[in-house]
């Protein structure tokens, strides 16, 4: 994977691209279309696309969750990276550390494939990737 080009997806981009109800879902939409040209490889984790089924299961319904499914699968630009052992380990030692964060045990994992991977920038809408240092899009 080429990191300088790769952008991650956190469960806010997924979810304000595909739910028309989702507040951010104009902002996400835009900036998706510029982050398809712009990225050769869009990264999330298998957490991630754990937590957006369960999210567009319950706000929306079980076709339109797995119909994300199959995106997810089919994409050859989405590279899902699944947790391991050493992820995880990587992601008990940020939860450890920032005791005083609400990080979420996806979010850990997530910030472990970014660093791992030279991953610098983040589309989603939450405060969690700025606090750990990386670039969160759309601004």
């Amino acid at each position: 994977m080429n990191s300088q080009h790769a952008l991650f997806v956190d469960t806010g981009g997924w979810l304000g691209i595909l739910d028309p109800k989702d507040k951010y879902h104009a902002q996400a939409a835009d900036f998706f279309r510029h982050a398809l040209s712009a990225y050769t490889s869009l990264v999330t984790t298998n957490l991630v696309v754990a937590e957006t089924y369960i999210n567009i299961r319950r706000s929306s319904s079980h076709g339109k969750a797995v119909a994300f499914l199959d995106l997810m699968e089919k994409s050859g630009r989405i590279d899902c990276v699944w947790s391991d052992a050493e992820l995880e380990v990587s992601a008990r030692e940020v939860l450890r550390l920032y005791h005083d964060q609400d990080y979420s045990y996806a979010d850990a994992v997530s910030f472990a494939v970014m660093q791992r991977d030279g991953i610098r920038e983040v589309f989603a809408f939450d405060r969690h990737f700025g606090a750990m240092g990386f670039v969160v899009l759309p601004a």
